[in-house]
């Protein structure tokens, strides 16, 4: 049992430690204004919709309330574990994340390293805002374009198709054309804006190490392999566990304005099956659970990724 002094000077050092901490908010009480917006905004359409998540364990009724509606526990989770069709949203879902990572991931390095060893100014400048413009876009205009551009009868892609011989696609509606597509159209609208962070992290490469490796003979391969590409490693791998912590999040927007009742099987992910039973067909504590299971999901992702990230590289999100 700890003496009685002992114990004083912890309570005191306790009562200090809180002390210094309210002349520190008091010093910078700009910084914690500035902060607040951000703080209210996460408080009011974050946290406090988690009140929210209780009625997928519950046989929710409008009329009774959340309170009211009755307790089922793992009712709902089970039920779609023994769905016929939960293999293949679940596949659907991993498989068109996959592919956006692996296709989509690496094209932003690339871009950056080559427009970081641009030594034409004004053509890096064009360059940089020619792929930056498509993020300007939004997800339904960019629908919209593919539509147009991948029409069976006035396409563009359809008449090249057509002037070489060959036969119009049914783009849109094919189930094997969905995920090239989707993927595609990904990476042509997000490349400008992640090409950004990567070349915002080239810019704060050490000019000397490059001149030592001039000055030893390297190339300008030599150089980016050896200098630039270690250099950004740490913003790739904060970067890459983000990504794989959001494995199961795949855009529900895009999915659902591209998808239709040809494309159904390839195109019917978790985010579209919970909207189809949450909104349209008013099952609300199931879709909450369905949710809820693809939010659990990304958390164990996100935690062991970081956790594996940091035993290998020692560079972690926390």
């Amino acid at each position: 049992m700890a003496e009685p002094g002992v114990l004083q000077r912890e309570k005191g050092s306790r009562v200090a430690s809180g002390s210094r901490t309210w002349v520190k908010i008091k010093q910078n009480y700009e910084l914690y204004l500035f902060l607040l917006p951000a703080v209210l905004i996460y408080a009011v359409f974050k946290y406090y919709p988690m009140y929210g998540v209780q009625i997928a364990f519950k046989d929710f009724r409008a009329s009774k309330g959340i309170w009211g509606s009755e307790w089922v526990g793992f009712e709902h989770f089970i039920r779609f574990f023994e769905a016929y069709n939960f293999w293949p949203i679940m596949e659907n879902t991993i498989l068109l994340s996959l592919y956006s990572l692996v296709f989509g991931f690496p094209v932003p390095i690339i871009v950056a390293l080559m427009l970081n060893q641009m030594l034409a100014k004004r053509y890096k400048k064009f360059v940089q805002t020619v792929i930056y413009a498509p993020h300007f876009i939004s997800t339904v205009v960019l629908v919209g374009m593919l539509g147009v551009f991948l029409s069976p009868n006035s396409g563009i892609v359809n008449h090249i198709i057509a002037f070489f011989g060959g036969e119009p696609v049914l783009f849109m509606a094919s189930e094997g054309w969905f995920r090239p597509l989707y993927v595609l159209s990904g990476i042509w609208q997000e490349t400008g804006f992640a090409t950004i962070i990567y070349l915002a992290a080239l810019a704060g490469v050490n000019p000397e190490l490059h001149e030592a490796a001039v000055m030893d003979g390297a190339s300008k391969w030599k150089r980016v392999k050896h200098v630039d590409v270690p250099s950004i490693m740490p913003t790739i791998i904060i970067l890459m566990v983000l990504a794989l912590g959001n494995v199961m999040s795949v855009g529900f927007e895009k999915a659902y304005l591209m998808q239709t009742d040809l494309n159904y099987a390839a195109s019917n992910i978790i985010p579209t099956y919970v909207y189809e039973l949450g909104i349209q067909k008013a099952q609300y504590s199931f879709s909450a659970a369905i949710g809820l299971f693809n939010a659990f999901i990304n958390v164990v992702l996100l935690v062991t990724v970081n956790r594996i990230a940091k035993r290998l590289t020692e560079t972690s999100l926390w």
